[in-house]
């Protein structure tokens, strides 16, 4: 199988359409397995794969009780991989071209209460993961954003953070005092473990206690131990989604929470207003039994 135009395709989705390194390795995962299937069942070459290779490798992700979700993620990817390759002339058949896209159940996402954040938030965090929450649920970052934030997206007087999103859409989000509060705070903190490690004008904004950049897994296994502590799973993702329905149910506007979370179509915030319909039933309901 030459693994040229899987190479070129991958360099395609950084450079062209501006993915994130995370992205670009799903993709390159999910077609490296595709590819070596393929290649197990006859076809040597990206021209010689067609639909009843695609149907069977469906069927192998189902077999092995893939999730819906993940299936729909490796079509997606084996659909934008062909498309490429024909429109580039590297090929002259698309064998997804007629390949329905599954539908996927609308599942709603976990929210928090205020409730149960503030319980983590005075429970005992140091300066650095106390300004984490505050950033996640209070400007409703995604993890990738926070990690990759540096002290110039940071205008502590005027109250804003610029930050990176999905596409390399740079994007404005505006804190309040108390994450502004914690910023100052961590501030300090920062100072003295740069001195310690004695590093050389570093730029990221988060660093750890060895001198090193605070990882996503860092980010996800403090938020795991913070679930702990209100008995709920929890991820990074948690907090977004909870800071976009709180905004919701306290009469925000749909189009404004779209630009504070960097949603490029407004059909993907509207997932937020059937979770504020949802829990106004539940209070509706638990009041008039």
């Amino acid at each position: 199988m030459n693994i040229q135009y899987l190479s070129e395709y991958l360099e395609f989705l950084e450079v062209e359409k501006g993915l994130s390194d995370n992205t670009v390795e799903a993709y390159r995962n999910d077609l490296t397995s595709f590819l070596d299937f393929c290649c197990q069942r006859g076809a040597n070459e990206i021209d010689e794969i067609d639909r009843s290779h695609i149907n069977a490798y469906i069927l192998k992700l189902r077999d092995e009780k893939y999730s819906p979700s993940s299936v729909v993620r490796k079509i997606a990817s084996m659909r934008g991989f062909f498309k490429w390759f024909c429109a580039n002339d590297y090929g002259k058949k698309n064998p997804t071209q007629t390949l329905e896209r599954p539908k996927l159940p609308k599942r709603l996402p976990k929210v928090m209460t205020v409730d149960e954040l503030n319980t983590i938030l005075n429970t005992d965090l140091n300066k650095e993961e106390k300004l984490i929450v505050e950033l996640l649920y209070g400007c409703g970052l995604r993890v990738s954003e926070l990690v990759n934030l540096k002290l110039s997206n940071i205008d502590i007087k005027s109250k804003y953070i610029q930050c990176c999103g999905k596409g390399s859409k740079e994007r404005v989000v505006p804190f309040g005092k108390k994450a502004k509060d914690a910023l100052e705070r961590y501030f300090k903190y920062r100072d003295i473990i740069v001195m310690q490690n004695k590093l050389n004008n570093p730029k990221d904004l988060f660093i750890k206690e060895n001198g090193k950049r605070i990882s996503r897994q860092d980010v996800y296994n403090f938020i795991r131990k913070q679930g702990e502590k209100i008995h709920k799973h929890i991820s990074p993702h948690t907090l977004r989604h909870s800071f976009a329905t709180h905004l919701l149910e306290n009469g925000a506007d749909l189009r404004v929470v779209q630009e504070l979370l960097g949603h490029s179509d407004v059909s993907t915030t509207q997932l937020y207003t059937h979770i504020t319909k949802k829990r106004l039933k539940e209070v509706y309901f638990s009041i008039n039994k």
